[in-house]
């Protein structure tokens, strides 16, 4: 998996047992943000069916080649492509002047092999399940080698140690279709994809501060897309960037946006992760879940991720800011039409709900 702002690595034992309460053997589970598809694949690793959505298109290939794929179908053969693409000598292009050069994120020798086997995975033209293992396989393999604290808004100065080791390609870790059927990855804007989904569970991590993920990992959405945007600023950010806004990176905008994909979604539970420092207070988002009948929810502290913990820095490398806490604290939501008997262990720890009494 790669490194990601607001990953729930460390949150997924919580997550599966919250799905766990309210998903038979053979439910149906949505993701609707997937983001680096963690989630999902912790999801089909469980049993489960997933249907894993984003928007951005290294987002829904990841889910494509991770929760998608299905292991006896593709293992073998992307096992073999991979060693050979690992055998092309670096052909350095316009991403190696890129994102290389002009930008720092990676060693130039790095990137010109990454290069080299894009451009083969695209002469290639396999089909699109593979074509998503292959593309998975790249871009985790850059993300082990780059030179940045989690995210792409900025490069470090200096070239990070990682980023001086030679990248290597591995298989990603794919998983056999589970006994409840195929999964399935979409890219589609969640707003619109709510309505017209069935699942028994959904599972819900919007954006919910000011962070776009299109500025956050434009490096990998051009990776996939293999389309030699137009870029700026220090950053070469993709130019879509300016353009590219959800509804939930705005104050404004988040609470309708939620409002409306909570009413949309038919799915009889939701399970809904939202940072305590997002936009949308606490009691406005219980208010909206709290609609479903039975409300769970449960905190659990969680590490902030590197960039935030170095401080500020300018253009010249130099500390002009003071790093921010540690911590944080991550909140999973249980909603649901029905009690559910949720595990009341140390690791997942309920807070009790006080709704609004009738009058």
């Amino acid at each position: 998996m790669i490194k990601y702002l607001g990953s729930k690595r460390g949150l997924l034992p919580q997550i599966l047992r919250g799905v766990g309460a309210a998903a038979g053997d053979r439910a149906v589970v949505a993701d609707l943000f997937s983001g680096s598809a963690r989630v999902a694949h912790a999801l089909k690793a469980a049993g489960w069916r997933v249907l894993a959505n984003d928007e951005l298109e290294f987002a829904r290939t990841l889910a494509c080649g991770l929760v998608q794929a299905d292991a006896e179908d593709w293992a073998a053969r992307a096992e073999k492509l991979l060693a050979e693409l690992s055998h092309l000598p670096p052909a350095p292009g316009w991403f190696t002047a890129t994102y290389a050069e002009t930008a720092r994120y990676l060693h130039p020798v790095n990137a010109a092999r990454l290069e080299a086997m894009r451009e083969a995975v695209e002469r290639l033209d396999p089909e699109p399940e593979l074509r998503a293992v292959l593309l998975t396989a790249l871009v985790q393999a850059a993300d082990r080698v780059d030179s940045c604290a989690g995210h792409q808004m900025a490069f470090m100065r200096e070239l990070a140690p990682r980023a001086l080791k030679p990248l290597a390609l591995r298989l990603p870790e794919l998983l056999p279709r589970p006994a409840s059927g195929p999964c399935l990855a979409l890219g589609e804007d969640a707003l619109a994809l709510a309505g017209s989904i069935d699942c028994d569970v959904a599972y819900l991590d919007p954006p919910y501060d000011q962070h776009a993920y299109l500025s956050n990992y434009h490096l990998w959405e051009t990776l996939v897309r293999w389309d030699r945007p137009e870029v700026y600023g220090r950053a070469r950010k993709r130019l879509d960037c300016r353009s590219h806004r959800s509804a939930f990176n705005s104050r404004a905008g988040i609470g309708p946006a939620f409002a409306r994909l909570v009413g949309s979604l038919r799915a009889r539970t939701l399970v809904v992760s939202f940072g305590a420092e997002g936009f949308l207070a606490r009691a406005e988002l219980e208010r909206m879940l709290a609609g479903r009948g039975f409300l769970h929810v449960l905190e659990v502290p969680h590490r902030r991720y590197a960039g935030t913990r170095l401080g500020i820095h300018n253009a010249r490398g130099e500390k002009v800011g003071t790093p921010g806490p540690a911590g944080t604290m991550e909140r999973l939501y249980v909603a649901s039409d029905r009690r559910l008997d949720l595990p009341r262990d140390q690791d997942y720890r309920a807070v009790p709900v006080r709704l609004p009494e009738a009058v």
